[in-house]
């Protein structure tokens, strides 16, 4: 148990896709203009992770060498078409706003990455708790960042009108910001990583 609370917190913090490991950035910076497309990436990120994480572990003895990176592309192409088809017809406004950069999830480095380095050489349960992990530490940055950058920049949580007009910043809702906000981000989750570093090593 305490193997997959690991491989599940990894993600996180220690080992977050994009606070430490700064993969996956392009679609992380230019989907967080809004609280709803962070959580509506988030959510869509996790899945295709998690199943295909899922069914490469499953598979993994039966995916030749030689080919399994166009085996993953395949597996990962196929989760991502699904995500985009239940978005254009349940949320075509949300889908619409996000653009490419649904369909640009089969590319995505942090999906290929997990893939190659622990789903290909690890068990179902392992995969999963990992994907998980991954994935809600992608979500929470995501979110994280839109809700700044909504609220500073445009004045609103969801849509809904929170700060006067007289107090936004329009530059957190331009490309600058979300780097602002971003660079903000790493230096705290770097001072978090050392200072619980320093506390475990102190015991």
């Amino acid at each position: 148990m305490k193997k997959y609370l690991s491989y599940f917190t990894n993600g996180i913090l220690r080992e977050n896709p994009l606070l430490m490991l700064m993969i996956g950035l392009c679609s992380a910076l230019a989907v967080t203009t809004s609280l709803a497309n962070g959580i509506g990436m988030g959510i869509a990120m996790t899945f295709v992770l998690l199943m295909s994480e899922i069914i490469i572990s499953a598979f993994r003895s039966l995916i030749p060498q030689s080919i399994r990176i166009p085996v993953f592309i395949i597996v990962i192409a196929a989760f991502t078409t699904i995500v985009d088809l239940v978005m254009k017809a349940f949320t075509p406004e949300l889908s619409k706003a996000m653009g490419v950069f649904i369909p640009l999830i089969v590319v995505n480095c942090i999906i290929m990455g997990r893939v190659e380095s622990f789903s290909y050489k690890r068990t179902i349960t392992e995969s999963i708790a990992d994907a998980l992990g991954m994935g809600i530490g992608y979500t929470w940055v995501l979110c994280s960042i839109s809700f700044i950058r909504e609220l500073l920049g445009a004045g609103t949580i969801l849509g809904m009108e929170v700060l006067p007009e007289s107090i936004r910043m329009g530059f957190f809702a331009q490309s600058p910001g979300g780097f602002f906000v971003f660079g903000l981000m790493i230096a705290v989750a770097l001072a978090a990583k050392k200072a619980l570093e320093r506390k475990g090593g102190s015991r």
